[in-house]
């Protein structure tokens, strides 16, 4: 039995699979972020499910996607915790990036495959291989474009009283807002990425006034010209994305693309299902 795992720092879909690709179950834990968990943290996200549990012996290989794997030192740590859960499997851990470009990218052809969930990342495939220009330093400082990003951009907009007066009442009714409440998710609870990525459904949902449309399309051009525009053949290749930001966004991407002159190319909310049909063809 195979586990082919899609992490992001908000959820993790766990599918597992027979060597003939039949679906023996599927399930989904908290996001599995290394980063941001500690090794016991991770595994008592893992047992929490009792499908998970009952794999713990029987599984022959683990095929981890994760956020928070973009260098050799988190990869060998999430290894070494998977392996002494799943202590019969093949362990093995990419960063979330390669689920991205097995799902959307046929064989052997060149890309720039992007995320835009939670998290935001970027990086170009060759074929065969990953590369990165940039080193994402995580949602303080980085993740343009992401359901974090803009979810701080709504706070803050709220907050110094610049959103209109209609949709903060809007945004009243659906969130807590009490400042206690926000500090205390803030610096104080787990995964602050994850809670502030909570607040960009109210932008997909109203995205089509002029404020949210104007928080977009500001975020739409950082990450291209910070990221996509990193690459010399941007103009070259395709740009795939998953992520639900970007499925949800679409158009408001595709207005950003051709305004620069890119293609854009597949827009998944999810990779998972694409790495079940990768997974059998390269077994």
């Amino acid at each position: 039995m195979k586990l082919i795992v899609d992490s992001g720092s908000t959820k993790a879909d766990w599918i597992a699979i027979d060597d003939q690709g039949k679906v023996l179950f599927t399930t989904q834990t908290l996001g599995l972020n290394p980063e941001i968990l500690e090794g016991d943290q991770i595994i008592a996200r893992v047992d929490d499910r009792f499908d998970l549990q009952q794999s713990k012996k029987t599984a022959t290989h683990l095929f981890f996607y994760g956020a928070g794997c973009g260098t050799d030192r988190m990869k060998i740590a999430l290894k070494e915790v998977f392996q002494k859960y799943f202590v019969n499997a093949e362990v093995v851990v990419e960063e979330d990036t390669y689920a991205a470009v097995y799902a959307t990218t046929p064989k052997d052809q060149k890309a720039i495959v992007c995320i835009l969930g939670t998290g935001s990342n970027c990086s170009y495939f060759d074929g065969s291989k990953l590369h990165q220009k940039v080193q994402s330093l995580g949602y303080i400082v980085m993740d343009d474009a992401s359901g974090n990003v803009f979810g701080k951009e709504l706070i803050r907009k709220y907050y110094f009283n610049k959103m209109p007066k209609d949709l903060a009442v809007e945004f009243e009714k659906e969130f807590n807002v009490d400042p206690d409440f926000i500090k205390s998710k803030l610096y104080k609870e787990e995964n602050p990425n994850a809670y502030l990525a909570t607040f960009a459904k109210f932008l997909i949902q109203h995205k089509d006034t002029e404020f949210c449309q104007k928080i977009i399309r500001k975020g739409m051009k950082s990450f291209i010209k910070n990221y996509v525009m990193q690459y010399d053949n941007c103009h070259e290749v395709p740009v795939h994305f998953v992520g639900s930001i970007a499925f949800y966004l679409k158009d408001e991407l595709q207005h950003a693309f051709d305004k620069y002159n890119l293609e854009l190319g597949n827009v998944l909310r999810r990779p998972i299902d694409g790495l079940i049909s990768f997974h059998v063809a390269n077994q």
